[in-house]
């Protein structure tokens, strides 16, 4: 089969791509499939119409790869491509978005306010930050809207942090939630196309959270897989991880991340392109299932076809 291996880009998780990007062509290699790798940039639709693609495998992280710009580029071009569609992955880079869906159907998140810089500089938002403590209650977290890997996030823990917090996230987007900090075990639940893969807990191991650094950096956080829950406890996560997964229209392959609390679980985030990398958790839970890496990849292709 012929692959067109997307990976890089100009997202700030650049390097994130390039290193999942970098094992799936591996992969695929051993599989034997005929691979040719693409960085996003002007000359694309003129390798892609040049190597005609049977379908495209999409390793690629952040704004343009995940928010459904490259998705509808393919699907334009008639290319089958790995992962999510256009609708699904807007709705997954949005965590705005994505988090209105989730209260609409049932499913638990934790409460929010969602600021834009414009709603600050021309509207005088700034005044309503103390309705928003009122709202999500302190220490909260502040996030940009549209970022993945922890990407800007900052906990805020007195009134007077809330500017500062909110101009980090808004040097990654032009909006930015500000969100209940939640106390609990930070767990993710990856779905291989309507298979739920055993639940993977990231333990921080030089921080407070689990940010970019602990994301990526090999011995920044513990991971435990299967995570060691009570049996209450895991049917609940996978429970409502599949749920988000639906809703948001989710297929391929996605992972889902929660927080798990004194009031069950919550779902912060849906990862419609996880990572591939060697610390990334969507690989870990595979293997937890007892498939290879070679084996997802193949099982992903499949599932673009």
């Amino acid at each position: 089969m012929r692959v067109a291996l997307l990976q890089g880009g100009r997202s700030l998780e650049r390097g994130v791509s390039l290193r999942s990007g970098a094992r799936v062509t591996e992969a695929l290699l051993d599989l034997g499939h005929e691979v040719e790798t693409m960085d996003l940039g002007p000359e694309l639709v003129s390798r892609l119409n040049g190597f005609v693609p049977d379908v495209a495998f999409i390793a690629l992280h952040g704004t343009e790869g995940e928010d459904g710009t490259i998705q509808a580029l393919l699907e334009l071009l008639g290319i089958p491509h790995t992962g999510p569609r256009v609708a699904a992955c807007q709705r997954c880079m949005d965590k705005s978005l994505s988090k209105y869906i989730f209260r609409e159907n049932g499913i638990a998140t934790p409460d929010w306010v969602t600021y834009s810089e414009a709603s600050i500089r021309d509207f005088g938002a700034a005044s309503t930050f103390p309705k928003a403590i009122e709202t999500v209650g302190l220490p909260l977290v502040a996030k940009p809207a549209s970022q993945g890997s922890s990407l800007g996030v900052k906990v805020v823990t007195s009134p007077e942090e809330i500017p500062a917090a909110l101009m980090t996230a808004f040097s990654y987007d032009n909006r930015a939630l500000l969100e209940t900090w939640v106390s609990g075990r930070e767990l993710a639940v990856s779905v291989l196309g309507d298979e739920v893969l055993p639940v993977v807990e990231a333990i921080p191991t030089g921080s407070n959270s689990y940010d970019f650094e602990a994301r990526y950096e090999i011995g920044g956080a513990q991971f435990v897989c299967p995570a060691e829950l009570p049996e209450a406890d895991a049917s609940e996560v996978t429970r409502i991880a599949l749920a988000a997964y639906e809703v948001l229209g989710c297929s391929g392959f996605s992972r889902v991340d929660l927080i798990l609390g004194e009031d069950g679980p919550q779902v912060l985030e849906i990862n419609a392109i996880p990572g591939l990398t060697e610390t990334s958790l969507l690989p870990q839970a595979v293997e937890a299932a007892g498939v290879s890496f070679v084996e997802m990849v193949g099982k992903i292709l499949d599932l673009a076809r």
